[in-house]
Formats: C-alpha cells, sequence, structure tokens
C-alpha cells in the first residue's frame, strides 16, 4: 500500500508499506473529475500535477490528516500504480480492507463549502 504524507517542504510523497507495517492512516471517499484533472501517482513520482485540480483534494485530505495527529493518508486517484497492473487488481481486491481499516475517513464534496451560517433561524440565502 502507498501512503502519502506530506514532507517537511510542503510537497507530498509517496512511501510504500507491506501488509504488516502500515501505520495509523486516513483515506478519502471523492468523486473523480475527469482523467486530465486528477493528480496520478505518475504525477506525484514526477513531482508534477499541482497545477491540476485535483491537487486541492492532496492539500485537504493531507491538512485534515494532520489537524487529527495522522502523517498518512491515502487517496486512490494517486496512491495506485494503475501502470503496475498486478498493483492496481491487489489495489481493487483491497479496497475494503482500506477503507475498513482506516483511522480517519474523509469525504470530498467539491460542490459543498465547508463554512457553516450561523444559527440564526433564519433560511439560508440562495447560492
Amino acid at each position: 500500500m502507498h501512503l502519502l504524507r506530506r514532507c517537511d517542504t510542503g510537497n507530498f510523497s509517496l512511501t510504500q508499506f507491506n501488509d504488516e507495517a502500515i501505520p495509523p492512516y486516513a483515506i478519502l471517499s471523492h468523486i473523480w473529475g475527469a482523467d486530465t484533472e486528477e493528480v496520478t501517482f505518475e504525477d506525484l513520482t514526477n513531482d508534477t500535477g499541482k497545477d491540476k485540480p485535483g491537487y486541492v483534494k492532496i492539500r485537504f485530505c493531507g491538512e485534515q490528516a494532520r489537524l487529527d495527529g495522522l502523517q498518512y493518508f491515502w487517496i486512490d486517484s494517486c496512491c495506485i500504480d494503475k501502470a503496475d497492473k498486478a498493483e492496481f487488481s491487489y489495489a481493487i481486491q483491497s479496497l475494503f480492507r482500506w477503507y475498513r481499516n482506516a483511522a480517519r475517513c474523509y469525504v470530498y464534496l467539491s460542490d459543498v463549502s465547508n463554512s457553516f451560517p450561523e444559527a440564526s433561524g433564519e433560511p439560508n440565502p440562495p447560492p
């Protein structure tokens, strides 16, 4: 299992763990964007992809994991080497276990704000 972590430089790096040595981690549930918008395993290994819209999901998950005291996190779009057919097959078979074993599971909804209006009893204004 490849897990992401934030480096001291602020960048993100991938670390591979054997099943017996996986540290506590967070996991992200999200809706995939277009292939050209998502950050891939290849993007991370080549230190590219920061300009892709999907990079905001990595920053979100990394920051939330940090706030929850977790060093590592996993996102399917960029933590699976889809060019490696054996790894891809293993990842698909392991998804349920990986979600079940995560210390935290975050949901990223691109069309929902994370700020909440004050409880005033008044209806929320339309967007």
